[in-house]
């Protein structure tokens, strides 16, 4: 269930100051106007777009204020795409199925010993995730979402390097393919940790052997240890693998023959016969696939330990 922002308020804070409250001025359910705390302390009037507050400092973040100046039906860079071939491609190439599962465990740590609702924050979901139906559905998971642009889907705008929530308030954190299209993900996953409160679960799957999507506003790749480093400050509940290397070799094709057409439909009307390469991903040894990933999950609960540097290559979990 997506929380309306009205109920999370009071959880909210500003993006330049995490200790500073945001202020809101209602007339009904309608929001009329929100202010933050700037550097200089003082209290500013941030942007509305879709009846969203746009919570991003922009001095230090690469989105421009100017994104938010004139009202457009959406700011995403996929706004384009349609779901529902995307939709059927992961259901047949089997990554939606491996999604849907660590989702559904997901849900089920995060409600494990803990009575009443649980406060979910879902990190750049400006559209729904493959496999989260689990967590919208459940009456009693609040949902909060954000992204850099507004949708549906949203509560509030912000940047996941500097989140607009206060310390130790959410239970449990998502973020999906988001990790590879932010320009520091370490900054980021810091945040991630800021905002769990004790004991809280995190749950990301970001790219390995994948092109580059999103054009400009994609930067970063990480091998299955590379990932669990980057969540070092985490306990492993479970990690993995999302796809293996019949998965990967069909991205390859699809990008091989955009670029031989120039052409993103009819590249992908002719990597449709690659993409059975993927069900051959199903009879692989696990150690293979980890090493030819065409993506990689973590799931961690937050503990106040940390994983040693001298401790990292007993981690490696693939073939070599």
């Amino acid at each position: 269930m997506l929380a309306p922002l009205k109920s999370i308020e009071h959880i909210l804070a500003s993006p330049i100051d995490p200790s500073a409250e945001v202020e809101f001025l209602w007339r009904g359910d309608a929001l009329m106007e929100s202010k933050v705390v700037d550097g200089a302390g003082r209290s500013v009037p941030v942007p509305l777009i879709s009846g969203q507050p746009v919570l991003i400092d922009f001095d230090e973040s690469a989105v421009p204020r100017q994104w938010f100046e004139e009202r457009r039906e959406s700011y995403s860079l996929v706004a384009e795409r349609r779901s529902l071939p995307r939709a059927i491609k992961a259901r047949l190439f089997g990554t939606y199925e491996v999604s849907r599962r660590n989702f559904e465990k997901f849900s089920r740590e995060i409600t494990s010993g803990q009575p009443g609702p649980r406060l979910v924050l879902m990190v750049g979901a400006g559209q729904k995730g493959m496999g989260t139906e689990v967590l919208y559905d459940d009456p009693d998971t609040t949902l909060i979402a954000f992204d850099i642009y507004p949708s549906p889907f949203t509560v509030f705008v912000a940047d996941a390097h500097r989140i607009p929530v206060k310390n130790e308030s959410v239970d449990a954190v998502c973020i999906q393919a988001v990790l590879e299209h932010v320009l520091d993900p370490a900054r980021v996953v810091s945040e991630i940790l800021r905002v769990l409160k004790p004991g809280g679960v995190v749950y990301a799957e970001t790219p390995f052997m994948q092109q580059v999507h999103e054009g400009a506003a994609d930067f970063t790749r990480f091998t299955e240890l590379g990932h669990r480093w980057l969540f070092r400050d985490f306990d492993t509940i479970e990690r993995g693998a999302i796809g293996g290397p019949g998965l990967s070799v069909y991205w390859s094709m699809k990008y091989f023959f955009r670029g031989l057409t120039r052409s993103r439909k009819l590249a992908n009307i002719l990597s449709i016969p690659f993409g059975l390469l993927a069900l051959l991903d199903a009879v692989m040894p696990s150690g293979q696939i980890i090493d030819g990933a065409n993506g990689v999950y973590f799931m961690g609960r937050k503990s106040g330990g940390r994983l040693a540097p001298r401790e990292v290559f007993e981690q490696y979990l693939g073939a070599q």
